[in-house]
């Protein structure tokens, strides 16, 4: 049996022109992960800097590998994989798919070759638009919402793509860039505006997807949550302010960090952002602070929203800056507000809230069930998206999760107050 499609209404997938609307997205979607792969040498390509990120190979594999077992193999009679074996290679954790090479080894993957990946690649593009094309109404009206999983599953690994290649490259002592910055890269020298705390009223709101368009499961069911009243700030935290943080003490006081949070910082010898090269770093040498990102050493801009903290990181901010971090209901009660801004698009936002189950949360069927609900403990939720995020992607409801101490990410912070 083929696994349980997303739950989508039926008429809209029922409409014979979304084929060719979807068939077009497919075409870009697929040609944006091989775009985004393509400044980087078959070498960069290979490498895995840590267990928790994948090398660009990998992650152009396994996309495809998603595709072949979500949608191919369910749905296409006699359909023929590629190499039955990449399965074990580039299965991710879906139990119910089979076994699975360990994650943190996936940099030893030399073989099969980047130009075998891209042939597994263009197979399973030739098969997949085959199946759009061709597959009868019935079995359409199933493979289409998977389809659309499949998509954003993608996308998911396109910014997965970019957070993991900066960490690799920023273990290299020359501190190479991914892609050269251009003459509009130059930071802009006027003044911000002072931040601004908005009056939230609170009470009874409405969270979680609408019903229209696309949704992962863990975006669902819309239900209630009674707020008090709050405020939240207009803006993201800035490098400029989180730079007095840092040069205050801020990775050098307990009291204002949690626990766990300060013993990350004793263990790891956290003393900024992941990207900071401090003055006198004889890798780039200099007498102000700098940040290594996509485009190589630059000048720490102040202005800029922080990025790459994790959660400790974000809250013992909160704490010295007088506030708190928002819970994802305030968030997502505050998106759309007029005047706030840079709720999406900028940077993803530490949530005060764990990564639980909405009220009467039910997880797809099928292999598509491992997608989100497994890892509903010991994650807190990020709101938002960032400047790596693919256009379109995110959205008011989308909740993304990682670990405490997650800071490859492009993950910053919007403060909250109590009203």
């Amino acid at each position: 049996m083929p696994p349980s499609a997303p739950s989508t209404k039926a008429a809209y997938f029922a409409d014979d022109s979304l084929r060719e609307r979807l068939a077009q997205r497919y075409r870009e979607v697929r040609a944006h992960s091989l775009a985004l792969a393509a400044p980087l040498s078959p070498e960069d390509q290979c490498i895995q800097s840590m267990p928790d990120a994948s090398p660009t190979k990998w992650h152009l594999a396994h996309s495809s590998w998603f595709f072949e077992a979500i949608v191919l193999q369910p749905f296409v009679v006699g359909y023929r994989p590629f190499d039955k074996r990449f399965a074990h290679l580039f299965n991710s954790y879906y139990e119910s798919l089979g076994p699975r090479h360990p994650r943190p080894q996936r940099g030893l993957l030399t073989r099969p070759s980047l130009g075998e990946v891209h042939a597994f690649r263009a197979h399973v593009d030739a098969a997949v638009l085959s199946l759009i094309a061709d597959v009868d109404a019935a079995a359409w009206e199933s493979a289409a919402p998977l389809l659309v999983l499949g998509l954003n599953h993608e996308q998911q690994h396109q910014e997965l793509m970019l957070t993991d290649i900066l960490h690799a490259l920023s273990c290299n002592p020359l501190l190479p860039a991914y892609q050269r910055a251009g003459p509009s890269s130059v930071p802009p020298t006027a003044e911000l505006p002072a931040m601004r705390w908005l009056p939230m009223p609170g009470g009874v709101t409405p969270i979680g997807h609408t019903g229209e368009g696309f949704a992962f499961d863990n975006e669902t069911p819309r239900h209630q949550v009674l707020l008090p009243p709050f405020r939240i700030a207009d803006r993201l935290v800035t490098c400029g302010e989180y730079a007095l943080f840092v040069a205050d003490g801020g990775y050098q006081r307990p009291a204002l960090w949690l626990s766990d949070g300060w013993a990350m910082v004793q263990a790891q010898g956290w003393q900024a952002p992941a990207y900071w090269i401090s003055p006198g770093d004889t890798r780039a040498a200099a007498a102000e602070w700098q940040e290594f990102s996509l485009r190589g050493v630059r000048s720490l801009d102040t202005r800029a929203p922080v990025s790459h903290l994790s959660f400790y990181e974000a809250a013992a901010y909160a704490e010295w800056a007088g506030a708190r971090l928002p819970t994802e209901f305030e968030w997502e009660a505050a998106y759309g507000t007029s005047a706030i801004t840079q709720m999406i698009g900028e940077q993803w936002q530490w949530t005060r809230s764990s990564y639980d189950p909405y009220p009467g949360f039910r997880p797809l069927c099928g292999a598509a069930s491992e997608y989100n609900g497994k890892f509903m403990v010991g994650q807190l939720v990020l709101r938002g998206g960032s400047s790596a995020t693919p256009a379109g992607h995110s959205r008011g409801s989308y909740r993304n999760f990682f670990p405490p101490a997650a800071r490859w990410q492009f993950s910053g912070l919007r403060l909250a107050k109590d009203a």
